[in-house]
């Protein structure tokens, strides 16, 4: 039989399917259309869509606010807290040679890494970044940093006897505009357009600044395939005299470091033999100079370093470069817990120095027993202030906000007045019979000066959170509680104080924070066993510059606050908390 004939759907007549289809075709109601003649449903998809649309424009400056001044800054913080590149970049050729250098085997880096050493350390020299990697360095390793500022002074030094003797051989190597023919080549010739990004995009990664304009140098391919250690320092140097010092590169002579490649180009082997089929500009001066360069002692880049200052020969300096030539570390956070890198791997500090976890275990510990204090000091005021009559409430109110008012600075200088041995409370207890005159207490720079100082300043941030609460629990709870024979205590603890709970957790949430990252009232009040944590990241921002530890202490910081909150949330529920 045919389809047409076994298929229902292919059937025409009045069976009992098509029947059934078509009464339920019937039954489905036509589209309801717009205004416009659009599908209902489409146009309210639509005016929902441009509804949700103006709403985010409304938002949208806030947004951007919140971007610039709170996320990017946290994003930026993760980031410099892990960042290492001014080692590789500043030092690149002589982290590579280091790559294979192993301190069991050889205390000292072979010539290979110092004579890497002199071109990089010449160039950042030049561009006056060899000071901000030995203060890099100097955090690992204390001397560092006057070992490379002592260098770059002397580095012109190294080799002069080799410079003399090119010189004294012909004038032409004083001359900036020789030098700029050699390196160029002849006009229309092939030139080392790799080499010329190659230096570029390393002057780049050096100054912090991309070099795009036209240096008004190349240079040439067969220059560069014979002096190749000549030719990447004189691009260098090009590419630095057009760029940052804004002069013409063919009126500039070249830099001793130049004349030290060379010097070092014409006793290759390699060099010698390509020297004889080179016709371009400056072979009879290459040629000439070739045999005096030859018959020289050979450059030891180690013993100049070495006589330079000694210290270029301790093992210690030379590991510490190796372990920081990555480009990302975990070294700031390893210092923020008290530990080092080290070739064998990461390890705790000496016990004299381990100074950061006793900072962060005081900042909790303090934070929470500020928080407690404020909750013991602010709960009766919020609730005198709730029960009270309105008027009389606004009018006590002003004095939890006067501290507002004032200063920062000047409350916590008014402490520090009364704290003292010879201030106000102790001239007081003094007097009343209390302390004898030759024992007054010390309440000044320690963690109890600390306390009763950030408590007072912090008390109105609990107290208001717990007052906008309070004030909306009904005193007709409480008068049905002892209608049904509770005590006045018994009404307080099974009523009143459960509902009170979520401004609590408000206050206690907003004051441990700010107490956490408090760092001027410690500093001021705090002495050496009241200070936190923060006044270490202060330190390192503003004084030592060191932004890398600075970040990785924030960040901790950050991550223990985010893991209080969630243990918060967990035990409590972040959603009872309330702020009225």
């Amino acid at each position: 039989m045919s389809d047409a004939a076994t298929d229902p759907d292919k059937i025409e007549g009045p069976t009992p399917d098509n029947a059934l289809r078509a009464a339920d075709q019937a039954a489905r109601p036509e589209k309801v259309l717009a205004a416009d003649g659009t599908p209902l449903k489409r146009s309210l998809n639509r005016a929902l869509r441009m509804q949700k649309m103006r709403a985010l424009l409304l938002i949208a400056p806030l947004l951007l606010f919140v971007l610039l001044t709170f996320i990017a800054p946290i994003a930026d913080m993760l980031f410099r807290s892990v960042e290492n590149q001014i080692v590789s970049t500043t030092l690149p050729r002589t982290t590579a040679a280091l790559g294979n250098w192993d301190a069991s085997q050889d205390p000292v880096p072979d010539e290979t890494v110092f004579e890497a050493l002199y071109y990089d350390m010449f160039l950042a020299a030049e561009a006056k970044e060899h000071t901000k990697l030995g203060t890099r360095l100097n955090y690992e390793e204390t001397g560092i940093s006057s070992l490379f500022r002592s260098s770059g002074r002397k580095l012109d030094d190294i080799g002069e006897d080799r410079i003399d003797a090119l010189e004294d051989l012909n004038e032409t190597w004083e001359d900036a505009a020789f030098w700029f023919a050699l390196m160029s080549g002849p006009e229309g010739g092939e030139k080392d357009a790799a080499l010329l990004d190659a230096q570029r995009e390393r002057m780049a990664e050096l100054s912090g600044h991309s070099y795009s304009g036209d240096i008004g140098f190349a240079p040439a391919a067969a220059i560069s395939a014979l002096l190749p250690r000549a030719t990447r320092a004189y691009t260098a140097f090009a590419i630095f005299t057009a760029i940052d010092d804004g002069d013409v590169v063919a009126e500039e002579e070249p830099w001793e470091a130049v004349k030290i490649a060379l010097s070092e180009d014409l006793r290759d082997p390699d060099s010698i033999s390509a020297l004889e089929d080179y016709s371009g500009p400056g072979a009879a001066e290459l040629r000439a100079a070739q045999p005096v360069m030859a018959d020289m002692p050979p450059l030891d880049f180690r013993q100049a370093f070495l006589d330079i200052d000694e210290d270029w020969g301790d093992t210690d300096n030379w590991q510490t470069i190796q372990i920081y030539s990555p480009s990302y570390t975990s070294g700031y956070f390893l210092n923020a817990v008290d530990m080092e890198k080290t070739p064998d791997g990461p390890q705790f500090r000496d016990e004299k120095e381990r100074i950061y976890w006793l900072l962060l275990k005081r900042t909790l510990f303090m934070s929470l027993v500020i928080t407690g204090s404020c909750i013991l000091l602010g709960y009766p005021v919020a609730w005198i202030l709730a029960n009270l009559p309105m008027r009389t409430a606004n009018l006590l109110m002003i004095l939890v906000l006067l501290p507002f008012w004032t200063s920062l600075l000047v409350r916590t200088s008014a402490w520090k007045v009364m704290l003292q041995q010879q201030g106000v409370i102790n001239d007081v207890l003094v007097w009343l019979g209390l302390v004898d005159d030759s024992a007054r207490l010390i309440m000044i720079n320690n963690q109890f000066g600390t306390i009763v100082a950030m408590t007072h300043i912090l008390l109105p941030f609990m107290i208001l959170p717990m007052y906008s609460v309070m004030q909306t629990i009904p005193p007709s709870y409480l008068r049905a509680a002892k209608s049904l024979g509770a005590t006045n205590w018994t009404a307080f603890w099974r009523v009143y104080f459960p509902q009170s709970v979520p401004g609590i957790g408000a206050g206690s949430i907003l004051v441990f924070i700010l107490s956490i990252g408090y760092y001027i009232t410690p500093e001021i009040v705090g002495g050496t066993t009241g200070t936190f944590i923060s006044n270490r990241i202060a330190y390192h921002i503003s004084s030592s510059l060191n932004w890398g530890l600075a970040a990785a202490l924030g960040t901790i910081l950050l991550a223990v606050v985010l893991i209080l909150y969630w243990a918060y949330d967990k035990i409590v529920g972040i959603d009872n908390v309330k702020l009225g």
